[in-house]
């Protein structure tokens, strides 16, 4: 008893001194931090440590109360030096790495790269930011505010306080439109309905000026090339009503008359080999060539003239609009082949209010070669870091068709104390031809986006080689069609994509490993696989203002169904149909990627992915060929555990005889990430990680038992985490995840979890569970 408290007793002795420990080291950090950047000020001057609003109003409710301070606070400026947990440690780096003596060393890096400079009291100026809060709320209609300033001084530091008082706030009470003779006056009047002016609503300066953008967006579509929202006046009276505005719209009377006007399209001018350099395009007589509505003047004969009449919306006799206007811009931009695109519109000098459009293109390198890092999954499902060198001949045939010739290699490997057994290196090469629109036999299809729709055919072969194991040789030919509806959505159907694989050079170390696990021996067989595949894709991730934003991505592959009807392949009945001596494939596969990215501040967020697949094998194929299987582990999939290993369901995926890890793949998916990432400092990022999934099989397979999908597949979930340094390189991002296992599907119920077992300061357990990911951009 004794020795069980004595033991007891030095616990809590030890619990105490890490307590005081830790208490003394953030008294340390707030005094090193603290004190020191303080030390550092110009005689006589305070440092900024920022500001706050307080808005008086009993009437207005508490959120929107504190909505309206945040928007205020927002305002003031100048922004206070940053703070990490109410620490300044760029304010610290920039004091303590003091003067540089010369424009390059460490010591200029650390003051004006990484350091930041003192904000001081001085530059604060309080009745210019009482006056920025005034005009933001006046303009809210909060009219008659009014707004004190004060500082408050403490330790060489200064934080200033304003008060903001406002009135009660202005409701619209009516809203009128112009009422005049004039044509555009009835357009905008007839728009009324979308009027962002709604009564009852507050006032607002902001929403009156985009009233007036929206208004001049509708008359542009109308043919008022001339007219800007300038001209529309908005006159407010707030002289009748309790705390009530009338709003009437109106045309100035000065509006100048070309503005009044709606304008037709005359001319249609293209120049196809615009110099920027040179103002004007020196040609002849026999360049000029006259298509459909419009006059090309190519000088070099270097397009053919349908190319235009896909581009160009516009037609001669139209009324001039902003759409047609934008689409046309877009179109050529997006043909590929020109770098530098305008357009100017001229009063035409022939017939009255119209314009003649004039289109200067300038075309980009007509062959260019382009080197590519980047981390990639291949038709295997393998991921890793690939190089690529790709040849480029734009306009080939004279229709701004791209033709494509790269040269790729790579490897896919991660690092920890146990043996992978064999990595993975790849070398490849692909060529592809891609038409600015459909080729469709027998009609003519058209998009009608501003994005060019395409034809795509491509070619390609990839020889896999898993050292001292076996080789794959890969063909895939494919041809289809890629659109996008808009800036957000995205499709591509190929009609036709055949792959086919087959093994080179199985060593015998190999093959003595099928003997004892047959399963190994599907990844080597011949592969023929041919059908439609069609991909989907939203995201609104370009929007980067947007707190949340999402990114999906379905697919849907059918391979062989027409043929395996046409030929009442059963692989059940045994009577399996080859092509050229090879099974060919029949499945439906689908899967699904999501995305959500959560805005956490400017330079931090929180990623989050959830993926789901699924392969059904009928008719001529029992099982998903290798190619097409699902596959969880990796850099960019559940990083705690190596590419391929984990699964199907619970199975143990030992080592073979020969001392590697086989690859375990499943028909079933699914997958779940979520990482959090912030900007440490310069270049560098950082992140924190948890990933979790498995696969699974639709039909249960006597040599991995545990691998088929039951109603408690949720017990074979694997778990793990890890921390990460992203580098950006600005041309490349070079990303470093460690990450270790929290929950080991493979273990008996119960002990699964293996939280317990973390111990980052035993060796066996760091060689046993640490992997290191090295990998070219972000997992996702």
């Amino acid at each position: 008893m004794r020795k069980i408290k004595l033991k007891v007793m030095s616990k809590k002795h030890n619990n105490m001194e890490n307590r005081y420990i830790k208490y003394f080291i953030t008294l340390s950090l707030f005094f090193v931090f603290g004190c020191s950047n303080t030390k550092y000020l110009p005689e006589g001057d305070l440092l900024y440590t920022g500001g706050s609003v307080e808005v008086k109003d009993s009437i207005i409710k508490k959120k929107d109360r504190k909505a309206l301070e945040k928007e205020l606070e927002d305002l003031l400026r100048p922004k206070p030096n940053k703070q990490i947990f109410g620490l300044r440690p760029k304010l610290w780096i920039y004091n303590i790495a003091g003067q540089p003596k010369k424009e390059k060393g460490i010591r200029n890096w650390l003051r004006t790269k990484v350091g930041e400079e003192p904000v001081l009291f001085s530059k604060v100026d309080l009745d210019y930011n009482a006056s920025v809060l005034r005009n933001f709320t006046e303009n809210r209609g909060y009219f008659k505010t009014r707004v004190s300033a004060d500082s408050t001084v403490r330790n060489k530091r200064v934080t200033a306080e304003y008060i903001v008082v406002p009135k009660k706030q202005y409701i619209i009470k009516s809203v009128t439109f112009p009422d005049d003779s004039l044509a555009m006056s009835r357009i905008i009047g007839r728009s009324s309905r979308r009027s962002l002016l709604k009564v009852g609503k507050p006032y607002d300066l902001d929403i009156i000026k985009a009233e007036r953008e929206r208004i001049d967006a509708r008359l542009k579509e109308k043919g008022y090339f001339y007219f800007n929202p300038d001209y529309i006046l908005a006159q407010v009276d707030s002289s009748k009503g309790d705390h009530e505005v009338k709003v009437r719209l109106v045309i100035k009377p000065d509006t100048p008359p070309k503005a009044l006007t709606a304008y037709k399209i005359n001319k249609i001018v293209v120049y196809p080999n615009f110099t920027v350099s040179k103002d004007t395009v020196k040609y002849k007589k026999e360049d000029i060539v006259q298509y459909k509505d419009f006059t090309i003047i190519d000088t070099a004969n270097t397009f053919k003239p349908r190319v235009f009449d896909r581009a160009i919306y516009f037609k001669k006799g139209d009324l001039y609009n902003r759409k047609d206007h934008n689409l046309t811009l877009n179109r050529f931009v997006n043909l590929g082949t020109f770098g530098f695109v305008k357009n100017e519109f001229k009063l035409s000098d022939s017939i009255p209010n119209a314009l003649d459009s004039y289109y200067y293109l300038t075309l980009l390198p007509k062959k260019f070669i382009r080197f590519e890092v980047l981390g990639k999954t291949n038709s295997a499902s393998y991921t890793g870091t690939e190089v690529n060198v790709n040849w480029n001949n734009r306009n080939l045939f004279r229709g701004a068709e791209l033709l494509t010739v790269s040269v790729f290699g790579g490897a896919d490997f991660q690092l920890s104390g146990t043996n992978n057994g064999k990595n993975i290196y790849k070398l490849g090469t692909e060529t592809s031809l891609t038409w600015p629109r459909f080729i469709v036999p027998f009609f003519h299809v058209e998009g009608a986006s501003e994005y060019v729709p395409r034809t795509k055919a491509s070619l390609r072969y990839e020889y896999q080689n898993r050292t001292q194991l076996y080789a794959l040789n890969s063909f895939k030919t494919s041809f289809g069609y890629l659109w996008k509806e808009n800036i957000r959505k995205e499709h591509q159907l190929n009609i036709l994509d055949v792959t086919y694989v087959s093994p080179n050079n199985v060593t015998d170390e190999y093959l003595a490993d099928i003997k004892d696990d047959p399963a190994l021996g599907k990844v080597i067989e011949k592969q023929l696989i041919f059908g439609p595949t069609y991909s989907y894709t939203y995201t609104n991730t370009m929007q980067k203002r947007k707190k949340n934003t999402f990114y999906f991505n379905g697919e849907l592959d059918l391979a062989g169904n027409i043929t395996g009807l046409v030929t009442g392949a059963n692989v059940k009945k045994n009577d399996t149909i080859k092509i050229f001596d090879v099974p060919f494939s029949q499945f439906v596969k689908i899967k699904a990627d999501f995305r959500h990215y959560l805005k956490l501040g400017k330079e931090s967020e929180l990623a989050s992915r959830v993926i789901v697949g699924a392969g059904i094998p009928y008719g001529n194929s029992g099982a998903l060929p290798t190619a097409k299987q699902f596959v969880v582990g990796g850099t960019n999939s559940i990083r705690a555990f190596r590419a391929r290993s984990i699964g199907p369901g619970s199975y143990l995926n030992t080592e073979t005889a020969n001392n590697y890890l086989p690859d375990q793949s499943g028909d079933l998916k699914l997958e779940f990430n979520t990482e959090y990432r912030a900007k440490l400092f310069s270049i560098v990022r950082g992140a924190l990680f948890v990933d979790g999934g498995n696969v699974w099989l639709m039909n249960a397979d006597p040599n991995k038992p545990g691998g088929e999908i039951t109603k408690d597949f949720m017990k074979d979930i694997a778990v793990g985490a890890g921390a990460g340094l992203r580098f950006d390189l600005s041309f490349l991002i070079l990303r470093t995840d460690l990450a270790f296992p929290l929950r080991k599907p493979y273990l008996p119920q119960g002990e699964r979890w293996v939280i317990d077992d973390i111990n980052f300061g035993s060796g066996p357990w760091r060689k046993d569970n640490l992997i290191l990911n090295i990998a070219i951009g972000y997992p996702f």
